[in-house]
């Protein structure tokens, strides 16, 4: 299981690989809940549950409870061609189950680590190197 943590002041954004041991601790959470960032290795932090995909790539929905995958009619544009549209979307619920794959959290609480350690910078050429 993964979680991807972002910064909202910043805009900088990471990802973590949870091992079984941790992602038990994430279980049965639910989207809007906060999670203690000693999770992930950021003692101090506090991370809010914004979202996630399941293992199909199915998005996690805030308004379907439990853990289950629902169809459900989603309004697919504001404007343009497609306005008012609306079509039926496969989504998962928004309880955190073995079948989630990915969790997207933003920073509210700020820990003692400088923000710089917290979000590495890649070198370009090493990322080249690695290509």
């Amino acid at each position: 299981m993964k979680i991807v943590y972002s910064d909202p002041k910043s805009g900088r954004t990471a990802q973590a690989e949870l091992s079984s041991d941790m992602a038990a601790m994430v279980l049965n959470k639910r989207i809007g809940e906060e999670l203690d960032g000693a999770v992930i290795g950021l003692s101090g932090y506090t991370l809010k549950i914004t979202g996630g995909s399941d293992k199909s790539g199915f998005p996690m929905e805030n308004s379907i409870q439990g853990t289950a995958k629902r169809s459900v009619m989603k309004r697919i544009a504001d404007s343009g061609k497609d306005k008012g549209e609306y079509r039926r979307k496969t989504v998962t619920g928004s309880t955190i189950s073995d079948s989630i794959e990915q969790i997207n959290t933003v920073i509210t609480k700020y820990g003692d680590k400088p923000i710089d350690e917290v979000f590495p910078k890649k070198e370009k050429a090493q990322e080249e190197q690695k290509q």
